[in-house]
């Protein structure tokens, strides 16, 4: 059974930071495209950011471009996504999802695994 399990979730003051770790559990995540996904209470879930297998590519949505960074580490396979200057809106439930495609998107429906999430809560 091939597994993500996200970790670094919880409680942080708005203008604060968070780093999310995602772990896979097998070696062939190495070659897909990851990304990090987010629903709020009572909204579908979107896009945050993405990166390919070889590291070269990455892509933010808007809303978190200049404070989000994603990265990953193959030989660890593990993918984190480094959340700074986090506002209210950024409260969600944070998913990681890999693309055994590897096409660096920015919809659901082109990732085939998903992680169970990891919450996050940005007080004021």
């Amino acid at each position: 059974q091939v597994q993500l399990v996200e970790s670094g979730g919880g409680l942080v003051q708005a203008g604060g930071s968070l780093t999310l770790s995602c772990a896979a559990s097998r070696r062939t995540f190495s070659r897909y495209a990851m990304a990090w996904f987010r629903q709020a209470p009572g909204k579908e879930r979107e896009f945050v950011a993405a990166i390919s297998w070889n590291y070269y590519s990455t892509y933010y949505a808007d809303s978190v471009k200049g404070r989000f960074t994603i990265s990953r580490d193959n030989a660890k396979i593990t993918v984190y996504l480094q959340m700074n200057s986090l506002k209210l809106e950024d409260t969600a439930v944070y998913y990681c999802a890999a693309d055994s495609r590897s096409r660096l998107g920015t919809s659901v429906d082109e990732y085939d695994y998903w992680g169970q999430g990891t919450r996050v809560t940005v007080s004021s």
